[in-house]
């Protein structure tokens, strides 16, 4: 196929992003940006009672987080209903689609009787070849005019090559007797107005395909490329559900994953290049293909999610992960950082991001810098204060007056009044957390005093040294 590569998405806008549906976004959005493609976005709104505006913009929210940026504008597939009408008249004026008058009644009665009679209970319409002349004024259908002998083969990128033999196949309703047009219809049309050119979809959608080709052969149109791809499994094995944990994207954002984590993990579920885990987005787009993509459905696993985005928080431009350290904060309805707490978080991140997992971890790790003194102790914390810690704050904190605020000249310090103390450095370690944080688990104790300058950390000290508990 020679040309621009054309991919879409293609939600039904019921609800949110589905982890599921936010990778099926990611593989079109890869394989189009990949080689200079357009990645197109559809909003599949034709059910009119179970589409709503809410969901669109959870949708569209999960797209922006995600970075997964679309070409043009979204298309309202309801819109194209006049488009889709047209083209049924189309192909019934050529002769590939009839009206049928059959009513849901004898419909019924029709597929009753097959069971009684242990044959298929696909309908078959008695108006497929009916003389127009014997046509009620009545309601009527469209329906499309199926090969009922021989197969059709869908040639799947993923799957392979499947073949379906014709007569497993109904005649199936293109405009309803409203006048309305059905999903199989509209999707077609729409797929071929918008030139699409790759179908990556879901493999629950794979004997759609096989009815879909039925319009485009009726039309004469290009049948664009299938991929079909496995479903998203839990940890157990078991089709992805609640009971996993979140489903939809936005629930992770509001977990404190960050987007870059996401995309990479995403991307390798279900999909591989050689053994590489960790890659950027350029990575990403340079190695992804169809080929590539496995056939058995993925497991998710949290672990390894967790610690691909911890690599990515290490690799990340400090400003551009504290903008998304607040966009985490909006999204979890958490109160956003101060102008002053930001300045703070940006001098401290070089020992924040380290094997920090998800941004709630790096911010418990920040929290010496966005408390202000007097600290409130947590209850590790406070038992490491006893008089005997307290002393050697005391002692310490003249000798901090006047050496030099770098991390080997601080050392020294610490070392030399541990030993004229008789303990060593770790045993001072834990009291020391205790007065710049008010906790045990921290950064480096000269980390935090770097960070917190000279005039902070002896007043955070001098408060320790006075601390009697609550």
């Amino acid at each position: 196929m020679s040309g621009q590569i054309v991919t879409r998405f293609a939600p039904s806008p019921t609800g949110y992003l589905h982890i599921g549906g936010a990778r099926t976004a990611l593989f079109n959005w890869l394989y189009a940006r990949g080689r200079g493609g357009k990645f197109l976005l559809r909003i599949e709104d034709t059910d009119r009672a179970r589409s709503n505006p809410e969901a669109t913009a959870a949708i569209l929210r999960g797209l922006e987080w995600l970075g997964l940026d679309y070409d043009g504008e979204v298309v309202s597939q309801a819109a194209g209903a006049a488009r889709h009408a047209e083209v049924a008249h189309q192909m019934l004026a050529e002769g590939n689609a009839y009206k049928c008058f059959s009513t849901q009644e004898e419909i019924e009665a029709f597929r009753e009787s097959a069971r009684a009679e242990n044959r298929s209970t696909l309908f078959q319409s008695p108006w497929r070849d009916a003389d127009p002349s014997t046509f009620p004024d009545e309601p009527f259908v469209i329906r499309l005019k199926t090969a009922t002998i021989g197969s059709t083969l869908i040639h799947d990128e993923v799957q392979g090559d499947v073949t379906i033999r014709n007569d497993q196949l109904d005649d199936m309703i293109l405009l309803r007797s409203d006048g309305t047009p059905v999903y199989m219809l509209a999707v077609v049309v729409d797929d071929h107005d918008m030139g699409v050119t790759h179908v990556i979809r879901g493999d629950d959608h794979l004997n759609n395909a096989a009815r879909q080709i039925g319009i485009y052969v009726a039309m004469g149109w290009n049948v664009p490329v299938w991929a079909h791809i496995p479903l998203i499994h839990g940890p157990d094995g078991k089709k992805l559900s609640k009971r996993h944990g979140a489903l939809g994207v936005e629930e992770y954002q509001a977990m404190g994953y960050p987007a870059a984590g996401m995309r990479n993990y995403l991307t390798r579920l279900g999909w591989s290049h050689g053994n590489d885990e960790f890659f950027d987005d350029s990575q990403a787009k340079e190695w992804f293909d169809l080929s590539g993509i496995n056939k058995s459905p993925a497991r998710l696993d949290f672990k390894k999610l967790e610690n691909l985005c911890g690599q990515h928080i290490a690799v990340t431009e400090d400003a551009a992960l504290l903008h998304e350290i607040q966009a985490y904060l909006a999204a979890a309805e958490k109160s956003p950082l101060t102008g002053n707490q930001q300045d703070g978080i940006l001098r401290a991140m070089y020992c924040l991001k380290d094997r920090a997992k998800m941004f709630p971890e790096l911010l418990e790790k920040a929290e010496f810098i966005l408390s202000s003194p007097p600290l409130s102790m947590d209850e590790k914390a406070a038992k490491t204060l006893d008089p005997v810690s307290r002393g050697i704050l005391r002692a310490l904190t003249p000798q901090l007056q006047t050496v030099s605020w770098t991390k080997d000249e601080l050392e020294a310090v610490l070392n030399r009044v541990a030993d004229e103390n008789g303990t060593k450095f770790g045993k001072l370690a834990g009291p020391l957390r205790a007065a710049l944080a008010g906790r045990t688990v921290t950064p480096s104790v000269f980390d935090m005093m770097l960070v917190l300058g000279r005039d902070e950390t002896i007043l955070r000290l001098t408060q320790a040294a006075a601390y009697e508990g609550s």
